[in-house]
């Protein structure tokens, strides 16, 4: 096992650059972005114990080694530094070494954001001590021997992966204190039956203190809020005992929340206009007195802030790492508008209206009143959290999608970043040169089309207040699957988080990723990106839209690496949406779509993906349509029942393709890993924004001259 765990060798690394972008704000913006930078990646000690128990530590080990191992030789490479006297590694140990720090601050810890598995050095544990022991430092000889076990250890196997721990898996959402309680996932959920309702997940961590007292940990930068949530500060839990009870505890990240709090008040001197100093006050709230409430307020300020030229989201976000679906990590967003690109973006919510009407369910199924977002394409300066996505589609909070809105936002330098023209593994040789031309310009439509009207579209049919419906209660929409009354609905107070619960993150990027297959051969929706039967620069739009198609089947099969054939746990839940459309255009109608050949039935050495691209419209989309249209019925109706078979299903990797994991291990390329700069406001008032080489030299030392 754990040479299939080995850290990621020549991962290309990319700077995200945004620095003639940053230079054309003024100072007041620059210092307003500053500040935000500032706030964001002060949370980064809050992923790493949201991660893993040791995480943080071992942090703290690559950052100490890195001053040490530097200090003596100002300016000299530390490559350079570790193959001579006294460390005298060779260069392969010591490109290894780097390699494995490099990956470990990508992913701000030592789980792959990207499948929750775990990554451990390609030198031997001897090699790190040795190197550690040439430093000199007593106190990192100290914190190596704390933290060897947690780097190295792979068994038991289902510690290499993040999930329940009960199952052996690994979390840091539910820690482990010196009791050596164990939570359960029935426990977890019992207690957010009894505490839901009152204190919002997102910024909370559960300990078990013995099998009937559990703390519930509320992120603030105070122990003792002046507002919160609810007064009540403990809970029976009848769902675990008669005498089980939950105590709410303040204070968790206390020293980060604080530190955030007073960055984002010096943002707050700065801001543009009423309604953003009005989304930073309720920031400033949100984080030092612990209230998701105060969270929520400042979401709804932000989502009218519409087109500022400084963006910025930060807070608890995404609950995919959390194995209940609930608990959010911290993320932080600062970037600058790209004027040029956000026209184009532009353009497709202004048509937003007529393509979501194009979508197959009827306007029952829908919002009632579609208000167009803002989407905005943006040059990221910060993205402070374990993994960089491509686009954004927030907030999270299912009222506020429903009543104010959202935003949509592409990252644009994201997106652009570019490889070395390496083969791409299960792509025809004779497609490679035309894959490479337009993987980046068919994926922009996807991201596109994904977070704007996949995440923007969608109604939940809802008990609103006691006895009040957003639908007609005695005359339900009648169900596009099975042509019946829907006789399902959120009750009051549930969500969609709630309702779907584990399978909710990955059920929804499904969703999304089916309405961009969909609409993607919509040949007037193309032509907004440029792409037109004429266009070759940007692309033809035949060309493009069957790379969209291509890039969905090879994304779908290459994700058999974050399935786990032992456990039948996906570690990524956008990995598990596309393998199980990759499934639906296998299996459609008379299997002629998409097939898998090879000749080398031993190893699979030769697979390739074989795609008709006559067959896209008449096979392709027909598959995600039908597929789609159960999706999101389930969801709008809150069909948990039927949703949840249905996913459980189209995700279940049958033998015939769970034979290919092993091909697709050995050919799996290392995932991008991005170096991002640092702002710097000196005495004289000069703000320098500071890059770094596209190196594993150059991340670590980003994080070194970052400080948190």
């Amino acid at each position: 096992m754990a040479s299939q765990l080995y850290a990621d060798s020549k991962a290309p690394v990319s700077l995200l650059s945004a620095k003639v972008h940053f230079e054309k704000l003024t100072e007041k913006e620059k210092l307003y972005a500053h500040y935000f930078s500032k706030a964001a990646h002060y949370g980064t000690r809050i992923v790493l114990r949201q991660v893993s128990p040791a995480s943080e530590q071992v942090f703290d080990l690559i950052l100490s080694f890195y001053r040490d191992v530097t200090a003596s030789s100002p300016g000299t490479a530390i490559a350079s530094i570790l193959t001579a006297a006294p460390y005298s590694l060779s260069e392969e140990d010591s490109t290894y070494l780097l390699e494995y720090f490099a990956q470990f601050l990508s992913n701000l810890g030592n789980y792959k954001s990207f499948g929750d598995v775990k990554f451990i050095p390609r030198i031997p544990s001897s090699t790190f001590a040795a190197a550690v022991a040439a430093t000199g430092k007593e106190s990192l000889q100290s914190l190596f021997a704390k933290v060897e076990a947690a780097i190295y250890d792979t068994e038991p196997g289902a510690s290499v992966l993040l999930g329940y721990p009960e199952n052996g898996h690994v979390t840091g959402y539910y820690p482990v204190e010196s009791s050596g309680e164990v939570m359960t996932k029935s426990e977890i959920e019992a207690i957010h039956d009894a505490v839901g309702g009152v204190y919002l997940p997102e910024n909370t961590r559960v300990v078990k203190e013995s099998a009937d007292r559990f703390l519930l940990l509320v992120a603030s930068g105070v122990e003792r809020p002046d507002v919160i949530d609810g007064e009540q500060k403990e809970f029976a839990v009848p769902g675990i005992s008669e005498s089980a009870t939950i105590t709410i505890k303040f204070g968790d990240h206390g020293r980060e929340m604080g530190l955030i709090a007073e960055s984002l008040a010096k943002s707050g001197e700065l801001s543009a206009n009423g309604t953003q100093k009005a989304m930073v006050d309720a920031y400033v709230q949100s984080f030092q007195q612990g209230s998701m409430q105060a969270h929520k307020a400042s979401q709804r300020q932000w989502v009218k802030d519409v087109g500022p030229t400084v963006e910025t989201n930060l807070g608890f976000i995404e609950t995919y790492r959390d194995p209940a679906g609930i608990r959010g990590e911290w993320e932080g967003l600062v970037a600058m508008v790209n004027k040029e690109r956000t026209k184009t973006f532009g353009a497709l919510v202004n048509s937003a209206k007529e393509y979501i009407g194009l979508l197959p369910w009827g306007k029952e199924f829908e919002k009632d009143v579609f208000t167009p977002p803002d989407f905005t394409s943006l040059e990221v300066m910060t993205f402070a959290g374990s993994g960089i996505p491509a686009g954004i589609n927030i907030p999270n909070y299912d009222d506020i999608r429903q009543t104010i809105g959202f935003k949509n936002v592409s990252l644009g330098n994201v997106l652009s970043a570019k490889s070395s023209n390496e083969k791409v593994p299960f792509v025809k040789e004779s497609e490679l040169a035309l894959y490479e031309k337009l993987r980046g310009p068919a994926f922009e439509v996807q991201v596109g089309i994904h977070e704007l009207l996949g995440h923007g579209s969608g109604k939940l049919l809802s008990e609103t207040g006691p006895g009040e419906f957003n639908f007609e209660r005695s005359a339900p929409p009648v169900s596009p699957v099975d042509g019946k009354p829907v006789t399902t609905y959120y009750k009051l107070g549930q969500t969609w988080g709630s309702v779907f619960g584990s399978i909710s993150g990955s059920y929804e990027e499904c969703r999304a990723e089916c309405v961009a297959m969909y609409l993607a051969t919509e040949k007037s929706l193309l032509e907004i990106f440029g792409h037109t039967e004429t266009s070759t620069e940007a692309g033809v739009a035949d060309d493009v839209v069957y790379i969209a198609y291509l890039l969905m089947a090879r994304a779908g099969l290459v994700a058999l690496e974050y399935w786990d054939p032992e456990s039948k746990k996906w570690g990524q839940p956008h990995m598990q949406a596309r393998f199980s459309i990759f499934k639906q255009f296998l299996e459609y109608g008379d299997r002629s779509f998409v097939k898998l050949r090879y000749t080398d039935t031993a190893t699979f050495d030769d697979l390739e993906i074989e795609l008709d691209r006559s067959k896209i419209v008449s096979h392709g989309r027909k598959a995600v349509e039908e597929y789609l249209m159960k999706l999101h019925v389930y969801k709008s109706s809150g069909d948990v029942e039927k949703g949840r078979q249905l996913y459980l299903e189209t995700t279940a990797v049958p033998p015939e393709l769970a034979k290919f994991r092993d091909v697709v291990l050995r050919k799996k390329m290392a995932r991008r890993q991005f170096v991002q700069g640092n702002t710097f406001v000196h005495e004289d008032g000069e703000i320098e924004y500071r890059e770094y080489d596209e190196s594993a030299e150059g991340m670590i030392k980003s994080f070194v001259e970052r400080d948190v």
